[in-house]
């Protein structure tokens, strides 16, 4: 199933993923007007009379000895998409694991269990609120739509560029953490790298 979405993602099948892409974001732009009970009702509503036209457009080619009676959609039928036992156990305690986690990072944020994580949190929040002025939730999940379709393509055809302004960002990244870590712990140099670090010179 992984491996089908990641070729979706990657444009492996252009026609597929060009359906999938439009699909969603046609759905998405259409919910700027209509609630989405009407959306989904339609859409169930649209892939159903193209199925069932299909369907029957077989069966008549079967009937008048045109075809070979085979279903149409019968590859979608065969796909396998029950959980074993243990794989849907799995997957629960994954679930599980991950909701409790996300639960103690929130705590530990809100709750101050680290200084420089909950100003950074803070900071996330602030500009959050600003970007909440510009566009609302379903436009950003539009662009993240958009996004997943299309930054990974544009990063495996320009690798070496995108490998070299992100390190570049991160180490400006990392030099502004440095700076607040300094501050949240009353200033001073930053740690000598070298082992031992720098001795005092004697007077």
């Amino acid at each position: 199933m992984s491996s089908k979405v990641m070729d979706l993602v990657y444009w492996k099948d252009m026609e597929r993923t060009g359906m999938v892409l439009t699909g969603l974001v046609v759905a998405l732009l259409s919910l700027f007007q209509l609630s989405i009970i009407t959306v989904v009702s339609t859409l169930s509503l649209a892939i159903l009379c193209f199925t069932i036209s299909v369907r029957i457009y077989y069966k008549l080619l079967h009937v008048l000895q045109l075809g070979d009676g085979v279903h149409p959609f019968q590859s979608y039928l065969d796909l396998d998409i029950s959980l074993s036992g243990e794989e849907a156990e799995h997957c629960l305690q994954r679930a599980i694991v991950l909701s409790c986690s996300a639960l103690e990072t929130l705590r530990n944020l809100i709750f101050v269990g680290n200084l420089f994580s909950s100003l950074k949190f803070w900071l996330l929040m602030y500009v959050v609120t600003f970007l909440g002025n510009l566009c609302n939730g379903l436009t950003l999940i539009i662009i993240g739509v958009i996004a997943v379709f299309s930054v990974p393509l544009f990063y495996t055809r320009h690798q070496d560029k995108v490998d070299s302004c992100i390190v570049a960002v991160q180490a400006q990244i990392d030099n502004i953490k440095d700076f607040f870590y300094r501050l949240t712990q009353g200033g001073g140099p930053p740690p000598d790298p070298t082992p031992g670090g720098a001795k005092p010179k004697a007077h």
